[in-house]
């Protein structure tokens, strides 16, 4: 730090405003070269300055005001040249009044930086704005489509259909319901194979407990190799462990005829 004396504030504030005159502010910058106490309180003369700026009301310049003001300047004539004094030698301000005159220009600077400044910051605030809104029509359409594949997966009236090879000879099925207290089976099968004029398929159903297997119906597929049993003659109350189809001759057998071809439990 340097052992000048410090800059009184008055005088910082002038220097801030650059209402000294071109000495004073040589023998200021000096000063404020090696004093940092003297710099931290120039800049709080600068926030000073920035808020008389944003306080004061901001009106536009009349029509050729700028011409006017130009045109006085050049008419002004230039001051005597000032010996250089010691910076805490400065006129007292009202030597200097006319320094003043420049406070609404630096004000205007510096309500003219904040506003810029705070322009800038809500420009960056819309654009995040606009960034969020994306985001959240992105998720809005990405939940649209989740519920648009639960309703397909879960709605009653949504049609359920197997693919399979189409070069592949698709696999004989058969399906079975049976309600044994009352002896009730329907059978339905698909994808049969044909079989000779004198074989026929026969189903059977397999006692649980233990017994030997009781005939439960003849059939055939047709040319689509579908076929069904409904309602066989079967004795009520037998509980069936499995089914299982065999092929037998047209007339059936009262035993199965190895191997089972389908069977299921």
């Amino acid at each position: 730090m340097s052992r000048t004396p410090h800059i009184s504030q008055e005088d910082l504030a002038l220097y801030a405003m650059q209402a000294l005159t071109p000495e004073e502010n040589r023998d200021v910058q000096a000063h404020l070269d090696e004093c940092a106490y003297c710099r931290a309180a120039l800049s709080e003369s600068f926030v000073d300055l920035a808020v008389i700026g944003m306080s004061a009301e901001q009106r536009a310049l009349p029509e050729g005001a700028r011409e006017r003001l130009m045109e006085r300047i050049a008419k002004t004539p230039q001051e005597p040249v000032v010996t250089p004094r010691a910076v805490t030698e400065f006129p007292a301000r009202e030597e200097r009044g006319q320094g003043f005159g420049w406070l609404g220009w630096v004000a205007a600077a510096a309500a003219l930086a904040i506003a810029a400044y705070l322009g800038y910051g809500n420009f960056k605030l819309k654009e995040q704005l606009s960034e969020n809104r994306g985001q959240i029509a992105l998720l809005a359409a990405q939940a649209d489509r989740a519920q648009e594949l639960t309703d397909a997966l879960t709605s009653p009236a949504a049609k359920q259909v197997t693919l399979t090879e189409s070069k592949q000879p698709a696999l004989p099925v058969g399906h079975a319901t049976y309600l044994s207290k009352r002896g009730a089976l329907i059978f339905v099968a698909s994808n049969l194979r044909p079989v000779s004029a004198d074989k026929t398929y026969e189903l059977w159903l397999i006692p649980a407990n233990g017994k030997a297997p009781i005939p439960a119906g003849l059939f055939r597929p047709d040319a689509s190799g579908s076929a069904s049993v409904i309602l066989p003659p079967l004795p009520e109350g037998v509980e069936a462990k499995a089914f299982g189809v065999t092929i037998e001759d047209a007339q059936g057998s009262t035993t199965p005829t190895l191997p089972i071809v389908m069977a299921g439990q």
